[in-house]
C-alpha cells in the first residue's frame, strides 16, 4: 500500500473494524476491495446483492469468502435499499459502494428519511498530492450538483468535521472561484464572502474560512504574492470548497491524473459514513476510502456514548 494510505492507516491502528455493508460487489473489484478492506483491519463486510452471482464471481477469481455473511438482494437498487435499512437499524455502522452506480446507492440514502440527519449529505475527497505539502480535502465534487448558499454551509461544515476526525483542528477553508473579487456576476463569489462573514458570526465553526480564492491562490504563495493577495490562506488550505460538482468533479480528475494524487472519498452527513468510490478507481482508492469511513464510524461511535 502507498505512503498516503499508510498514514491513513496509522490514524486508526488501534481501532477495531466496523461493520459494513458492501452493497452489489458483483465486479472483481469490489468484490475484492472488500476482502483486501477487511484483511486491512478496516471492516467486517457484509456483502449485499444477489447471492449466487457474488458466490460465482469469488469462485471464478479464487476468492474465500469463508465465514463472510451474505444478504440476499436479487438487483442493484435492491441491494442499496436492503443496505441503508440496515444502517437505519444499527446493524451495520458503515456503508461501501460496490459495482453500482453512484446514483442508484445514493437514491437509496436520501428516501429513506431515517437515514438523513440535520445536515445535509455531502462527499468529501482526501487527497495527497506529491507536490503539495499536506492533505487536501475537497467538497463537494460528486454529489450537490448546484449547492445553495444554506447547502454549502452544511458541505463545509461536513468538511471540517472530517478534518477534525483526522486529526487537523481550525483548519484553513479555502472557498475557490475564479477570481479573488466579489462579483454580481459570479455567484460563486458571492457565497464565498457570504460563508466568510457566516464563520465571523459562528454559524460555522471549527476553522479558518478564506474567499472567493482561485485555485492557484488558494495552493500557491508565490501567486497570492504577485496578485498582491493579503492572506495567509495561500499554500496553508486544508480544504478547498468549490462552487458545483462539475468544476469540482474536473479539479479530483485532474489532480487524479494529471499531478499523481492518490485519491479517498466519503460521503458525510447520514447515520453511517458511505464509502464512494467511481466505477474507474483502483484498489488503493478503494482501501483509502473505507479506511475513511471507519475512522468517521468510530467517531459516531464515541458521540453516541
Amino acid at each position: 500500500m502507498s505512503q498516503p494510505h499508510e498514514i491513513l492507516l496509522s490514524l486508526g491502528k488501534n481501532l477495531e473494524p466496523v461493520r459494513c455493508a458492501v452493497v452489489h460487489p458483483c465486479s472483481l473489484e469490489a468484490l475484492r476491495s472488500a476482502l483486501e478492506a477487511r484483511d486491512y483491519g478496516l471492516v467486517d463486510p457484509v456483502l449485499v446483492g444477489p447471492e449466487e452471482r457474488i458466490r460465482n464471481l469469488a469462485e471464478g477469481n479464487g476468492l474465500d469468502l469463508s465465514g463472510m455473511d451474505i444478504v440476499p438482494a436479487p438487483y442493484s437498487q435492491a441491494s442499496a435499499l436492503v443496505a441503508v435499512d440496515m444502517a437505519v437499524a444499527g446493524k451495520v455502522e458503515a456503508l461501501m459502494k460496490g459495482s453500482l452506480h453512484t446514483d442508484e446507492m445514493m437514491h437509496a440514502a436520501l428516501v429513506n428519511r431515517d437515514f438523513k440527519t440535520r445536515h445535509r449529505l455531502s462527499h468529501v475527497y482526501r487527497f495527497e498530492v506529491p507536490l503539495y505539502n499536506k492533505p487536501l480535502l475537497i467538497s463537494d465534487a460528486v454529489l450537490n450538483i448546484r449547492p445553495t448558499l444554506t447547502e454549502k454551509v452544511d458541505i463545509v461544515q461536513n468538511a471540517i468535521t472530517l478534518s477534525e476526525i483526522l486529526g487537523v483542528f481550525m483548519p484553513q477553508v479555502a472557498l475557490l472561484s475564479a477570481i479573488e473579487s466579489v462579483n454580481p456576476e459570479l455567484p460563486s463569489t458571492l457565497d464565498a464572502a457570504a460563508l466568510c462573514k457566516m464563520a465571523e458570526r459562528g454559524q460555522i465553526t471549527g476553522a479558518i474560512l478564506d474567499g472567493p480564492l482561485a485555485f492557484d491562490s488558494a495552493i500557491s504563495k508565490e501567486a497570492a504574492r504577485i496578485k498582491q493577495i493579503q492572506s495567509d490562506m495561500p499554500g496553508n488550505a486544508d480544504i478547498l470548497i468549490v462552487p458545483d460538482l462539475e468544476s469540482g468533479n474536473m479539479l479530483a480528475k485532474q489532480l487524479e491524473y494529471l499531478a499523481n494524487a492518490t485519491a479517498s472519498g466519503v460521503v458525510v452527513g447520514g447515520q453511517v459514513p458511505i464509502a464512494l468510490t467511481g466505477s474507474a478507481d483502483g484498489l488503493p482508492s478503494r482501501i483509502g476510502s473505507a479506511l475513511l469511513a471507519k475512522l468517521i464510524a468510530h467517531h459516531q461511535r464515541r458521540l453516541r456514548r
